[in-house]
């Protein structure tokens, strides 16, 4: 095996420190890594294989819809169905399963109780399963509501998340993979502004102190310039069957999602398109089963859902936009499909590990305020919309509720010289390009929304500017400092498993 230039780290030392970590998983160290290099035959000359499998988890009319603080009502039409998609990756006796939900988002008691319902049932490792939301804003508000039909929901959900971990279980066969990187940049827009001196930006809670305005009005001569970066990129990772007959691609591309769905229908969104469209487009040569198509969302966290701040978008019927994005990406992943390598010997490896990171929770002005907002709210609150203060009011309320501390839960994920970073978090740009940058394995796609919910992950300096991303709430809940602790605690363990 061929040693990326920057695994150059001190081995045994690297090795003390990680057996001193009880929090790792999936990794062998100290003596009994040495016995099992002495055992056991070298992991890049054992031969790969894999499955695929897809489960609808299409919920039932009368589903509470949508994100983690609006309401927008229950489930009226199921557009087109939402999908578990997983991918089950062996190489000797390690096996990693990759699992894409059309969820606006997991928690983590979900995911634990899908994750435990894994390992019960097929024996695969729970620290080897990594489990994901697309982010479409279009499903069942899982993490919120709690009426009968939403609890009737969530069982219903984990049973789909088990069903495809279970099928693509039974479809292995032998196999052989190849991954890759596209461009796709003209739907990428940072959507955090600073806007220029004198424009009053008012946050929730009636202060003026935020610097950045988070989707300002497209065309307006108030805005500057982005407050970060963006990532084009348009990660894929596609498996074959020895024979050469595609059997699933996996690609991720960084955009927060696309729109356009009616209130009340249940979508895919452009994720959804798109897995149906790679697919078609891979089976055109070839003959039985399609292959399976699977998007997951990148570094998403502060970025548009695909117009340009620069003029007014056109007008879009209804689904139009997403058909575009989605069509447009999978041309892009299939034209890098076609100059891929494939290789049918790669070692893969797992690192887990949970950070415990602060929440934080509303001082005793800030409850004061949030009490006084919402014993002013009039009696028919439950038949509108609410406001902006009194979201953040309630959200307030609830974050009191949470410990001072939470687990999140980290990834990383090593197929040969590749590799894969999971967070459980809305995660920035910015973030995801230096995890990138700074990893051992070459490509490295980062994943966000993956193994639970944790809101979003501004980095300090974009804490300090403020902004819809970093006023507190359940979207919104870690710790300033999250971001860097998250980033070092992700480099260890792609360190780890290369």
């Amino acid at each position: 095996m061929t040693r990326h230039p920057a695994t150059s780290l001190d081995r045994r030392r690297f090795l003390a420190a990680a057996a001193s970590s009880p929090l790792v998983t999936g990794l062998a160290t100290g003596s009994r890594l040495a016995a099992a290099a002495e055992s056991e035959p070298n992991p890049a000359e054992l031969p790969l294989s894999a499955g695929a499998a897809v489960v609808d988890i299409s919920p039932k009319l009368g589903v509470s819809l949508d994100g983690y603080i609006m309401k927008i009502g229950p489930c009226i039409e199921i557009h087109d169905p939402l999908h578990a998609r997983c991918l089950v990756l062996a190489s000797g006796t390690t096996k990693v399963a990759l699992v894409v939900c059309d969820m606006t988002t997991l928690t983590d008691a979900l995911v634990e109780k899908a994750l435990k319902r894994i390992e019960q049932r097929t024996g695969l490792p729970a620290a080897n399963v990594m489990l994901s939301a697309t982010h479409t804003h279009s499903t069942p508000r899982i993490g919120i509501a709690d009426g009968p039909l939403d609890r009737e929901y969530r069982v219903q959900l984990v049973d789909g998340i088990v069903a495809s971990v279970e099928r693509a279980l039974g479809q292995m066969a032998p196999a052989e993979i190849g991954f890759g990187t596209g461009t796709l940049p003209q739907y990428v827009f940072n959507r955090r502004w600073h806007m220029r001196d004198g424009v009053m930006l008012r946050d929730p809670f009636g202060g003026t102190s935020d610097r950045v305005k988070t989707n300002p009005p497209r065309g307006s001569e108030n805005r500057l310039k982005p407050a970060g970066p963006v990532d084009p990129a348009v990660g894929v990772l596609a498996v074959r069957h020895a024979d050469g007959r595609p059997m699933a691609l996996l690609a991720t591309y960084g955009i927060h999602y696309a729109g356009g769905v009616p209130r009340g229908h249940v979508s895919a969104d452009y994720f959804g398109v798109f897995c149906r469209r790679i697919s078609e487009l891979l089976a055109r040569d070839t003959q039985g089963p399609k292959p399976v198509g699977i998007l997951a969302n990148g570094t998403s966290g502060d970025i548009s859902n695909g117009f340009s701040f620069e003029k007014r978008p056109p007008r879009k019927q209804p689904y139009e936009w997403m058909h575009q994005i989605a069509e447009d990406l999978a041309d892009e992943v299939y034209r890098v499909h076609g100059g891929l390598r494939f290789q049918r010997r790669i070692p893969l490896g797992v690192a887990t590990t949970q950070l415990e990171l602060g929440v934080r929770r509303p001082d005793a002005q800030q409850l004061a305020w949030a009490r006084d907002v919402l014993s002013k709210v009039e009696a028919d609150a439950a038949n509108r919309r609410p406001s902006r203060p009194e979201i953040y009011a309630r959200e307030a309320l609830e974050l009191a509720k949470m410990p001072p501390e939470v687990p999140v839960r980290l990834q990383a994920i090593r197929l040969g010289q590749s590799g894969i970073a999971a967070i459980s978090c809305e995660v920035f740009a910015s973030t995801g390009l230096a995890l990138k940058r700074q990893s051992p394995l070459d490509p490295t796609m980062v994943i966000e929304l993956a193994g639970g919910y944790h809101g979003y992950l501004p980095p300090p300096a974009q804490h300090a500017l403020g902004g819809y991303e970093t006023w507190p709430a359940r979207s919104s809940q870690l710790e300033v400092q999250a971001e860097p602790k998250i980033r070092r605690a992700l480099l260890d363990l792609l360190q780890q498993v290369t």
